[in-house]
């Protein structure tokens, strides 16, 4: 089965689960499939209707392939290479190290200690990884590892396995991506050399070559500029800035995302759980650690462990909606019910997929509430999934409605004649059985005498399998069922329906109010450290309305974290020609504070002040405005 027949699926649920939007959702999938609507016809289909400015761009679906490792072993320089390569000082990356789980590790030396042989091929993944995040914060639909792993599997190929253009081109058709990136790697002592292609499947067309070199200690800088280029090489007209995309790491250690990278390609469980623990102690803000982790933890049956991980992912973080969705799990699994209810509650409102709902009203449930009306929802969504018509029959049991309970039960049963657990209930709740739960009951007793032992004596008809079936429901209460599985494909494929939608109605708004929706949106990325995301809504932002002092103030903020300090003050300068933006007049504060003009900068903040009155961050900086003018003073007097 083709990648994009089940991605179909969670789009056809969102199609039932929101039928104000099923036209522009239909419009989106358009009449080759959903998968293929991302390279960007939707968005034309829908913009074509509405205008454009607040309209962001749905770009194709992409492949990137873990690059060759072209390193020479004779080239290395054991010696200096943790020097070089040192993410941080030596000593305080061993004893972080060492606070995070101890120095001995598997799958070879880290970045940050001295060993005889360096060992580089986690780059490969490293690369890949990098070039994902990057490609996905910008709109395109950047394929996972773990939809790699799928198209090889599907295509019977090893994990690790290395394909030629021609296999890269068959999985990429697996996955319907269009474009595949390849690359490679090569190390000479304490510098690295980064290459990568872009290969058009439509076309057969293979881009130039995109070329980084620097200090293997600049790896997650270096690997940045490559996604700009490659991001570039896809969309001329991508206007985020080169500056933007090496900043986007800012602040994860080297090491600290090595041990990400091992912890996710290692094969053994407690090995990846403890690099995992190992790149959160290291860098708490790489968010991507604490999602592998969250996972790891789940899957072990950690559901306590994993729900304070999960709890690490920002809400306008890409992977928000999956962090919520296990968290919910893992809370209802561990008891925290209400905490449950609100993590399903909070993606119900933005994706209100089946499973989504179904689980809201399970932790609902759970704490004694009367989840019906979510588990309505959900049937309606989904009928044909057996399980929605179970709890709904359990929820309508409870409160008494017992004719209303049967028949969603006996529709339970009919979905599925195996469902032993449906039959039960109906005996148990009495009256005459459905005419599923007979026949079942009754296929029961012909293959018990029609077994080896081949005595008819020893088989039980069909009334007898029932009132067993009774003793064995009275013998334990039974629970509604929870929604385990998260397709992250269909819930990406929705998120970006909803998205596209959402995009539709601000662009129907008037210009002003668009830029401040915009601006809102990026605000909220920016303050999660996503720079990449916040510079293309304050972008679109300003394309709604090129005097919209907070989208200029938020632009400033960006590019002051990019380093571009030139940008940063022309985008203040700009809000305060516009009307006037707290943010700017900090970036403006900052920036003069730096440079020594200390009575400028007071200046700035007591605006920034004047027009926020509540920002922490205004506050904050005029404390250190103070302290300096008060060390000043004392320097003075001595």
């Amino acid at each position: 089965m083709k990648r994009r027949e089940w991605i179909c699926g969670g789009v056809c649920a969102l199609a039932l689960a929101l039928p104000a939007v099923l036209p522009l959702v239909l419009v989106a999938m358009g009449a080759s499939g959903v998968a293929r609507a991302q390279t960007g016809s939707a968005t034309a289909a829908t913009t074509g209707a509405v205008g454009s400015a607040a309209m962001p761009s749905m770009g194709p679906i992409v492949l990137v392939l873990p690059f060759d490792n072209l390193t020479d072993p004779t080239q290395m320089l054991p010696q200096t290479m943790p020097q070089a390569m040192g993410a941080a000082k030596n000593g305080a990356a061993k004893s972080d190290t060492a606070n995070a789980g101890g120095a001995d590790h598997a799958g070879g030396p880290t970045v940050s200690e001295a060993s005889e042989m360096v060992n580089l091929d986690w780059i490969r993944e490293a690369a890949a990884e990098v070039l994902n995040q990057r490609l996905t914060s910008v709109g395109f639909m950047a394929q996972s590892r773990e939809d790699r792993q799928y198209a090889l599997e599907h295509l019977g190929l090893p994990e690790n396995f290395q394909p030629s253009r021609a296999t890269a081109m068959r999985v990429a058709e697996t996955l319907d991506a269009g474009y595949v990136v390849i690359g490679g790697f090569e190390a000479d002592g304490a510098r690295l050399h980064l290459t990568a292609r872009v290969i058009d499947g439509t076309k057969l067309h293979e881009s130039r070559e995109l070329v980084e070199d620097g200090e293997i200690a600049q790896l997650l800088p270096l690997l940045d500029g490559l996604a700009w280029q490659v991001a570039r090489e896809l969309n001329p007209n991508l206007d985020v800035s080169r500056e933007t995309f090496v900043a986007a790491s800012q602040g994860v250690r080297l090491d600290a995302f090595e041990q990400y990278v091992r912890g996710v390609t290692e094969r053994d469980p407690a090995e990846r759980e403890t690099h995992l623990k190992r790149a959160v102690a290291l860098s708490p803000e790489l968010t991507e650690a604490w999602m592998a982790l969250g996972r790891e933890e789940f899957e072990q049956q950690e559901y306590e462990d994993a729900a304070a991980a999960f709890a690490h992912i920002g809400a306008a973080h890409q992977s928000a909606l999956e962090a919520d969705f296990y968290r919910g799990l893992a809370l209802i699994y561990s008891g925290g019910y209400e905490q449950a209810q609100a993590a399903f509650a909070a993606i119900a409102r933005v994706l209100p997929l089946p499973e989504v709902v179904n689980n809201e009203g399970v932790a609902l449930s759970r704490r004694g509430a009367d989840g019906t009306a979510l588990y309505r929802q959900a049937e309606g969504s989904d009928p044909k999934d057996e399980d929605y018509h179970f709890n709904l029959a359990l929820s309508l049991h409870r409160k008494g409605e017992t004719a209303e309970a049967r028949r969603e039960m006996e529709q339970a049963l009919k979905l599925n004649s195996a469902d032993s657990e449906a039959r039960e209930m109906l005996a148990v709740w009495g009256g005459p059985a459905s005419d599923a739960a007979k026949t079942v009951a009754a296929d029961s007793s012909q293959a018990a005498a029609n077994g080896p032992a081949g005595n008819a004596a020893d088989s039980q008809s069909g009334d007898d399998a029932a009132n067993a079936d009774v003793a064995r429901a009275d013998a334990a209460e039974v629970l509604e069922r929870i929604k385990r599985q998260y397709d992250g494909a269909a819930f990406r494929q929705a998120a970006m329906m909803l998205d596209s939608v959402e995009a539709a109605r601000i662009a129907t708004l008037p210009p002003t109010e668009q830029a401040e929706k915009l601006s809102a949106d990026a605000r909220e990325k920016l303050d999660e450290g996503l720079l990449l995301e916040a510079e293309s809504e304050y972008r679109r932002a300003l394309e709604a309305d090129s005097h919209c002092a907070q989208a200029h103030g938020g632009m400033a903020e960006v590019m002051e974290r990019a380093g571009d300090a030139a940008g940063a003050r022309k985008e203040a300068e700009a809000a305060q020609a516009d009307g006037g933006d707290a943010r700017a007049e900090l970036v403006l504060a900052r920036m003069n504070l730096a440079a020594g003009d200390v009575s400028a900068a007071e200046a700035d903040v007591n605006e920034a002040l004047r027009l926020d009155a509540k920002s922490r961050a205004a506050r904050d900086l005029k404390k250190v405005i103070e302290n300096r003018k008060n060390a000043a003073a004392r320097e003075t007097t001595r």
